[in-house]
């Protein structure tokens, strides 16, 4: 969820340098709104942390979060500002900015700095800067960063930063290697194969007989309400404008169709183009040898071949193209020659060109007259689009004025629907399996972005021919289901809680029974329970990695617990109990010349390096001195979440 910001502190050598261009990162948040963000005024003052002889602001901090939570709510439409903080983004993002405000500082106490030329190199090969000739335009450059409210100061102070963190921790990390003996050691553990067994004790099979009392399942649900509780959902109000709606719409006149044709001439002129093999020799009496050769029959490919020489087949060639890639004198050449034939040798500032005539394509032209339906049908259908746009544009600005989606769409003869509730994911509410109109689904984004109900918008549908018209209907704020939609669910919650403290107690007999030497088998059969079988495990720790971070708990807890022992681990949510027992491991066996080694060693070695680099950064900020203002990033945190 936090990849902004977790790779960061994940591994701080890629953190530094995925966060090298912070402003880069804020420009590429389309979505975010950050010109109206006011953070300035919270209790604790104005400062976040004080970095050596420099500061954060409150304000700067509070931007950076905003932002990044706008570019997650793009992948995770339904995450909230609450939620987004309470895995740790505001700490994260303001540690980001101490180390980057620390190396700067440090940078400038040695005398490592990042130079006006070397931020504007920076900048100017950051495509969003570019414009439409490829190279920077200085003009797209300061329109960008004031759509995004941002500063040039702030915008090459961002860059600065980085491009010093960049200079300080690359060289602390470059070249760490790490022994093949330890790659070898490494390599054996994760062929290493454990044998064991792991049985489960839920807590339903331990669940009280009697059903639960509705004043039990009352107090219950009161005290597990975030446990029930629903996402929001909308209905979107929406009715579609297309070429159906329009009326009126002038037909071309005749002026207008003999405008077209005067300006498009060269598509309904007459044209010729011809496809061609080629060969280019250095002289002139090669040309014109080759050239005897082909005329006498043999073919051109095989000719160039036996003098070491290749032909290239040109196809579709117009007169100008020809003359463009080679010259004037060839191209007459070429089209002067008729099919089949050999055109005469001609030069271009390459060499001497030899070519066959392999085919002649003749388009005739064609008159106004001829041309003229199909001008028609254009120009009839760029009309109607045109008038299309014109008039969502005055719906749209109807909208703004204070009109009502119905009234608009009543005005237009347009029908308006209602969709099912939504999540903002698309889903139906209460249907997993039932989606949001596809027409619609475009629209979602927009509508769950809308602050209140009967705030009407209009947007084009992507890849069709229309627009669409929408508002939301119905707003249901995320909240807990009520007990009387979910009494099943609650009891079964409730029975599973109420057995989880018997699952407990008997997972204490059986690890009790385990240190007897008692057998599992028997262990879990003394309990007097019917349970599920245990389940046994044969695997390699590489079979454990290949399920990345989706490795269940137990198994994981099996690959770190010692030969010939026994430990348990609860259950999510109080669903029971795990026993766990490890009955042998099998070393991993590898080979001098196994082909993981080199792969394993490298990969040691750049974790070597982010540790050096981890070290170094931590030792910069020893030394610059870092001190939070904790008073005024709690007001900030209260601030962004609304006081929840």
């Amino acid at each position: 969820m936090l990849g902004f910001f977790r790779s960061f502190l994940k591994s701080r050598l890629g953190v530094i340098l995925a966060l090298v261009f912070l402003a880069l990162i804020a420009l590429a948040f389309a979505g975010a709104d950050i010109t109206g963000s006011r953070f300035g005024g919270v209790a604790g003052g104005d400062r976040a942390a004080s970095v050596g002889g420099d500061r954060i602001g409150i304000g700067d901090l509070g931007k950076t979060v905003t932002r990044a939570f706008e570019a997650e709510r793009q992948q995770a439409p339904t995450l909230t500002m609450k939620d987004f903080l309470e895995q740790g983004a505001l700490d994260d993002a303001l540690s980001s900015m101490v180390d980057r405000t620390a190396m700067l500082e440090w940078g400038k106490k040695y005398g490592i700095v990042a130079s006006s030329r070397l931020i504007d190199s920076e900048i100017a090969k950051i495509p969003a800067f570019q414009g439409p000739d490829g190279k920077f335009s200085q003009t797209t450059y300061k329109q960008l960063i004031a759509q995004r409210g941002l500063t040039e100061a702030g915008v090459r102070n961002d860059i600065g930063q980085g491009l010093v963190a960049r200079q300080i921790l690359v060289p602390a990390g470059f070249g760490a290697t790490m022994p093949r003996d330890a790659a070898m050691r490494y390599a054996a553990q994760i062929k290493e194969r454990r044998d064991g067994v792991i049985a489960t004790i839920p807590s339903l099979a331990f669940a009280p007989k009697q059903p639960a009392t509705d004043q039990q399942l009352d107090a219950f649900y009161k005290a597990n309400l975030g446990r029930y509780r629903q996402p929001e959902r909308r209905t979107v109000r929406y009715a579609f404008l297309d070429e159906a709606a329009l009326k009126n719409v002038p037909a071309p006149t005749d002026g207008e169709v003999a405008e077209r044709y005067k300006l498009n001439a060269a598509t309904y002129a007459a044209s010729e183009t011809r496809t061609v093999t080629q060969v280019i020799v250095p002289t002139e009496a090669a040309a014109r040898a080759l050239a005897a050769e082909v005329s006498g029959g043999k073919a051109i490919e095989a000719a160039a071949k036996e003098k070491g020489l290749g032909a290239t087949k040109l196809p579709d060639l117009t007169r100008d193209a020809l003359s463009s890639q080679a010259s004037d004198a060839v191209a007459a050449a070429v089209f002067a020659a008729a099919q089949g034939q050999v055109a005469a040798p001609a030069r271009s500032p390459i060499g001497w060109h030899v070519i066959r005539v392999d085919a002649i394509a003749r388009k005739p032209g064609k008159t106004l007259d001829q041309a003229k339906a199909e001008i028609v049908a254009a120009m009839t259908l760029e009309k109607r689009r045109a008038a299309l746009t014109d008039m969502s544009a005055k719906i749209e600005q109807q909208f703004e004025n204070g009109t009502s989606l119905s009234d608009v769409a009543k005005s237009m003869g347009l029908t308006v629907q209602t969709t099912a509730p939504l999540l903002a994911t698309g889903q139906v509410f209460g249907k997993p399996a039932e989606k949001a109109p596809a027409d619609i689904a475009p629209l979602l984004s927009a509508a769950f972005s809308m602050e209140r109900e009967g705030e009407p918008q209009i947007s084009e549908v992507p890849g069709s021919a229309k627009f669409a018209l929408f508002d939301v209907g119905e707003i249901t704020e995320a909240a807990p289901a009520p007990l009387a939609q979910i009494k099943d669910v609650v009891a079964r919650d409730y029975a599973a809680d109420q057995g989880s403290a018997q699952a407990k107690i008997a997972s204490d007999k059986v690890m009790a029974a385990l240190a007897k030497g008692t057998p599992l088998a028997d262990a879990l059969k003394a309990l007097g329970v019917a349970l599920p079988a245990p389940q046994a495990v044969n695997m390699e720790r590489q079979q454990l990695a290949a399920a990345g971070g989706r490795v269940p708990a137990p198994l994981a807890l099996m690959f770190s617990m010692a030969k010939k022992t026994s430990k348990r681990l609860e259950a999510p949510g109080k669903q029971g109990w795990f026993i766990v027992t490890l009955n042998d491991i099998i070393p991993g066996q590898v080979a001098a010349n196994d082909p993981m080694l080199p792969t394993i060693q490298r990969e040691l070695g750049a974790a070597a390096g982010r540790e050096l680099a981890d070290e170094l950064r931590t030792a910069i900020r020893n030394e610059i001195g870092v001190k939070r203002n904790e008073t005024a990033i709690a007001a900030l945190r209260k601030q962004l979440t609304g006081g929840q």
